[in-house]
């Protein structure tokens, strides 16, 4: 969602970084419980397919310009608010090479700092259980960003401002991250989950209107 809001104002690569610091601190604030129900074989094929995807993916957008990136981002974020609505679902659940093609998708969309999107969409669409659900994107999301953090510095998109934002937002982060996993808010999480992809869509066609005009 940060990524999303800065295309409002910034080109959002600048942002990237800064969303990976924090998306590994949150990935560790809830992990604790969570190691007997990864799937490790699932993190790995994941793992193995954003290893391709992500050079690719920072390979074309920082090839572009600031509006061709901040166009790219909106749609992106709209595309798939469109799939996690839609409510798609799959019979059974995916194993072996399909989790690396996911993997793939991720990676690339990682390039931009939503590496999470694809793969949360690509779980939910599977009857797992909600505790394998957790644990394994808990899991990977870190280890996708250890890998992301030196790409990220070769490609330019890692600076000291990166780390001093991060810094500065890592408090909110903390106790925002605390709060939800508490259900501190008394909200229905289907309603939340709705009003968060509505907002995330419309704060995407904001930076598609704005990189369009």
């Amino acid at each position: 969602m940060l990524v999303a809001a800065s295309s409002l104002v910034t080109n959002p690569l600048n942002f990237v970084a800064v969303v990976v610091i924090l998306e590994t601190v949150m990935s560790l604030q809830a992990a604790k419980g969570a190691g007997p129900d990864v799937d490790w074989r699932r993190v790995g094929w994941l793992l193995a397919g954003a290893a391709i995807g992500l050079p690719l993916g920072l390979w074309i957008l920082t090839g572009v310009s600031e509006d061709t990136a901040r166009a790219v981002v909106s749609g992106y974020v709209l595309f798939m608010c469109g799939v996690l609505l839609a409510g798609w679902r799959l019979r059974a659940e995916v194993a072996g090479p399909a989790n690396g093609v996911a993997g793939l998708v991720s990676g690339l969309a990682n390039a931009p700092g939503m590496g999470g999107l694809p793969v949360a969409a690509f779980f939910a669409a599977q009857p797992m259980r909600a505790n394998v659900f957790r644990a394994t994107l808990i899991a990977y999301f870190p280890l996708l960003d250890l890998y992301s953090a030196p790409l990220y510095w070769y490609a330019g998109l890692v600076s000291w401002d990166t780390l001093w934002t991060a810094l500065l937002l890592l408090p909110i982060t903390l106790v925002s991250n605390w709060m939800g996993g508490r259900h501190f808010f008394g909200t229905d999480p289907q309603d939340f989950r709705r009003f968060a992809i509505v907002l995330l869509a419309g704060l995407a066609l904001l930076g598609l209107g704005k990189a369009l005009i």
